[in-house]
């Protein structure tokens, strides 16, 4: 009976270390790996030749030591420009279908890579993302229109960080996230996130110093970012316009599900306060 006890004992223990290393591991992995899951830095390029956008011209901005590349296009006399932020998965290009039906409806726009996307050189970090996020809105004010911003997805957290910095007209976040850690932590409730996490983009912290009105779309259908996080990062907004959401539309379906309209009539409503 001892031996069976002290036999019990050992395995139990063998158990547990088992545990402890593999836990440990997984910890390890996800940490040293982090940046190469948290970003889909990968696809084709669009050139702008090929995507249809009437009057834009290809630019490269610098930022500091480094630059990124993007698209622009003023706009037409009482229209603002739009600063786009781009979402997560692969180049800014790819969305050429919104640039061109910006530019179509008289507004201007500028939308780039961030570095390390594909079409900018560099290495992905959130202080990288935050400086280029920084640098193009300083570069699109310095051409003299009013400006909007608009952030999807991954670029909800450098909008929000840009209009809690500088003063534009509006802020639309398409898709947000009340964090990035915040989504890791929904993604991988038994991993410490919160302690390893380097990119955490806490927008739940900088919507607060945002006094631009603000238009939160999101949908009840999204698998990424579940739809409470913009509800609840609705309810920490300062100036609050309109929380609209789509019943059953998922990360990528707004667009199709009008959110062009939304955004143009937000703007107007903007600029007439």
């Amino acid at each position: 009976m001892r031996f069976s006890v002290k036999l019990l004992r050992r395995l139990l223990l063998a158990i547990v270390v088992i545990v402890v290393i593999v836990y440990a591991a997984a910890v390890g992995y996800m940490y040293f790996n982090q940046r190469a899951l948290q970003y889909e830095a990968t696809g084709p390029i669009t050139e702008l030749a090929e995507a249809g956008v009437t009057g834009a011209e290809a630019v490269s901005l610098p930022v500091g030591d480094e630059h990124i590349n993007g698209w622009y296009a003023p706009p037409r006399a009482g229209k603002p420009l739009i600063v786009y932020y781009k979402g997560n998965s692969g180049s800014f290009t790819a969305e050429h279908q919104r640039y061109a039906q910006f530019v179509s409806a008289g507004y201007g726009f500028l939308a780039f890579d961030y570095r390390g996307f594909p079409a900018s050189p560099g290495q992905i970090s959130e202080a990288g993302i935050l400086a280029d996020a920084i640098a193009a809105y300083d570069w699109a004010a310095q051409q003299g229109f009013p400006i909007v911003i608009w952030g999807r997805s991954l670029g909800t957290g450098p909008a929000t960080y840009v209009a809690s910095q500088r003063e534009a007209r509006a802020l639309l976040l398409e898709t947000p996230y009340l964090s990035a850690v915040g989504v890791a932590a929904e993604r991988y409730p038994l991993l410490p996130v919160n302690w390893v996490m380097l990119d955490q983009f806490r927008s739940d912290l900088w919507i607060a110093q945002v006094s631009e009105p603000v238009l939160i779309a999101h949908g009840t259908g999204d698998t990424v970012i579940d739809v409470s996080n913009g509800e609840r990062l609705y309810t920490l907004v300062t100036n609050p316009n309109e929380l609209w959401i789509v019943p059953g539309a998922g990360h990528s379906d707004l667009w199709d599900a009008g959110i062009w309209a939304k955004a143009e009539a937000f703007f107007e409503r903007s600029a007439a306060q």
